[in-house]
């Protein structure tokens, strides 16, 4: 592939070696297992999962080179079945003699046809797959391709180890430009912090701040200031539909449910900072039935009431009530009380165990010439002390069955010892 000085920055100085490449250390580290099988020059099909920019084209690329393959990049977005058999038509071939590995970018975008279309190829060796895909490889790849595969995941590279290639890029960038570059104290790192864990977003960034750097003719001068202004919001990588989407809602109430505010209000933030509180909305409020529960019951109404706030205000106002029902909730008892019953009764529901209304609870008043027992009997609990009288509720099948179990919190407990003691009043009243 020809680069020209015309490509981005991060085109121009991708790594050629796996010393260069950023990050990735818990698989391309000395001694770890992706680079134990790179080094072996035996190649099996793979999936690369994780963000983007952090390193799986670039990886897919020293693969091929060191193996002495035959590379064909496609993309599942534009890819068609067309395009694959043109990639196996190379197998065979002098050009292809060492091999042929195919990088397979955004492969979650391929439909199933032509997923399987890979099948037949991979099994049989005419080539050797590289997927990619920024989703969750085991809800978005077919399993026919995951099992004939092996699933590395990349992870977003920390600041720490960005800084470094920032700076890099700066220097790479000016040189090009035929002029030396001063970097005040704090951009490099405000990049490597704002960019998420982008390693090409990174160096793009990088570049972008050396052309329009303040030039006085013999050194550019990158401020910081520039370099928060050409970040931008880059650190926020999120995709409503894809993996951050769930794992930033999961990770807030995670926090909630474990009582740390601080945690929570972050998540809560970086929900906002996208502007997506629709979804933050309605978690909140599964929140507060499911994890505080009867603990806390006022929670609900208080939490509706800081959503509907949030939805008539509208952004910039939003953030307010809303911080106000993540930290109420983090900060309120919990109890999953609730949750568990209710879950306890589908599952007996889903695996057959219903069984026929007791007859005093049926909406009927007649029964026909073959009942045993006539007559609805039915007790009203408003005619007896304490509004409440012992009868049979649970189908025959269920009738000592216990769904519902009191959580240790003050308002559960109270309520559990309303219930012991009109229970004992009622037992006292039952002839001897």
């Amino acid at each position: 592939m020809v680069i020209t000085m015309n490509a981005p920055l991060a085109d121009r100085i991708r790594p050629k070696t796996l010393d260069d490449v950023v990050g990735q250390k818990h698989i391309l580290g000395e001694g770890k297992p992706l680079r134990r099988i790179i080094e072996s020059r035996t190649i099996p099909n793979m999936i690369f999962y994780g963000s983007a920019g952090v390193g799986k084209t670039t990886v897919a690329r020293i693969i091929a080179e060191n193996a002495g393959m035959k590379l064909h990049k496609l993309n599942g977005t534009s890819a068609s079945i067309a395009d694959i058999k043109d990639v196996i038509a190379d197998t065979g071939t002098l050009d292809g003699i060492n091999g042929v590995l195919l990088y397979l970018d955004e492969i979650q975008y391929l439909n199933k046809k032509q997923q399987q279309s890979l099948l037949e190829y991979i099994e049989n060796g005419q080539i050797t797959l590289i997927a990619s895909t920024t989703e969750n490889p085991y809800f978005y790849v077919y399993n026919a391709i995951i099992s004939r595969s092996t699933v590395f995941e990349f992870k977003p590279v920390t600041a720490e180890e960005l800084v470094p290639a920032v700076n890099r890029a700066f220097r790479i960038a000016a040189e090009q430009l035929g002029i030396s570059v001063k970097v005040e104290k704090g951009a490099a790192e405000y990049i490597a912090r704002g960019c998420g864990g982008d390693v090409r977003k990174s160096i793009n960034t990088a570049e972008l701040c050396v052309l329009s750097g303040e030039n006085n003719g013999s050194e550019i001068r990158i401020t910081k200031e520039i370099a928060e202004e050409l970040t931008q919001r880059s650190n926020m990588k999120y995709d409503r539909d894809g993996d951050q989407h769930y794992d930033i809602l999961s990770a807030l109430q995670k926090s909630i449910r474990g009582s740390d505010e601080n945690a929570a209000i972050h998540y809560a933030a970086r929900l906002i900072e996208t502007g997506d509180i629709i979804s933050l909305s309605r978690r909140l409020l599964v929140i507060a039935s499911e994890d505080i529960g009867l603990a806390y019951p006022q929670a609900v109404p208080i939490v509706k009431a800081c959503v509907d706030s949030a939805m008539q205000l509208g952004l910039p106002e939003a953030r307010i009530p809303l911080a106000e029902a993540v930290i109420l909730l983090a900060t309120a008892p919990k109890s999953n009380s609730a949750y568990m019953a209710i879950n306890a009764a589908l599952d007996d529901i889903k695996n057959g165990e219903i069984g026929d209304f007791p007859r005093h609870l049926q909406n009927k008043h007649f029964d026909g010439e073959g009942a045993a027992v006539k007559g609805q009997h039915y007790l009203y609990p408003h005619d007896y002390p304490n509004h409440y009288v012992k009868q049979q509720y649970l189908p025959d099948p269920l009738k000592n069955k216990v769904y519902y179990h009191f959580g240790e919190n003050k308002n559960e407990q109270a309520a559990l010892a309303y219930r012991n003691k009109i229970l004992a009043e009622e037992e006292k009243r039952q002839p001897k």
